[in-house]
């Protein structure tokens, strides 16, 4: 019997594979460390077998690496992995929010307001992750207004690479609202359905992002 096969090892895998995926994104588990299938089953209760799938799906999804006598490790981050990164999400939400800029309903840009407004409170503090969250929460209800699931599946492991990518920006510096990027123009151009100004602010949105990434490496 497979895996798939019982909806208890099944709900094993997705537990497995949740656990495994948080502590990547939030750097419990930094890049480089070693995934052990026997300890993780152990800490979690079930067995090898839903760990090694867990694995295979975070390693189809480029979150962790399976290396020759080695097993799997968290995957590295580099200046390579961040431009591609870059470059991916200037294509996918840029043609998102053009989308969204032609069918977004009074409701849904009244709930992308409030996200927004959040996010902007947390620009003006000090804590980083709560900036990230609601920074991320913006980008993700963006993707969700779509209602395209094929879309949404990829932009969102897009956008959870982009979550840990800058976790690991900010461990070694000290948060500033400078590089913190408001979505006021964004909005904006959603709330008066112009597709091209809806792009275009995105766009200048990430390579702002990208023009300071690129000056830390």
């Amino acid at each position: 019997m497979t895996l798939a096969d019982t909806g208890l090892d099944l709900r094993a895998s997705e537990i497995a594979y949740n656990e495994l995926l948080g502590r990547i994104v939030d750097l419990r588990l930094p890049p480089g460390s070693v995934i052990n299938e026997k300890a993780m089953g152990a800490e979690l209760g079930i067995g090898r077998m839903p760990v090694r799938e867990a694995i295979a799906r975070l390693a189809t999804g480029r979150f962790l690496t399976v290396l020759p006598r080695r097993g799997a490790v968290v995957s590295p981050i580099g200046l390579t992995d961040v431009l591609d990164m870059f470059e991916a999400r200037e294509a996918i939400e840029c043609g998102v929010v053009y989308i969204v800029a032609e069918r977004a309903t009074p409701a849904e840009l009244a709930i992308l307001r409030d996200l927004v407004a959040r996010a902007d409170t947390a620009r003006a503090g000090t804590d980083h992750e709560t900036y990230l969250r609601a920074d991320h929460a913006v980008h993700a209800y963006l993707v969700h207004m779509v209602h395209n699931g094929l879309l949404q599946d990829a932009a969102d492991r897009l956008l959870l690479h982009n979550l840990r990518f800058w976790h690991l920006y900010w461990s070694t510096r000290p948060p500033q609202a400078s590089t913190m990027m408001s979505h006021s123009r964004l909005v904006e151009a959603l709330e008066s359905h112009h597709p091209e100004d809806a792009a275009r602010a995105m766009r200048d949105h990430l390579q702002e992002s990208r023009a300071l990434v690129q000056e830390a490496f």
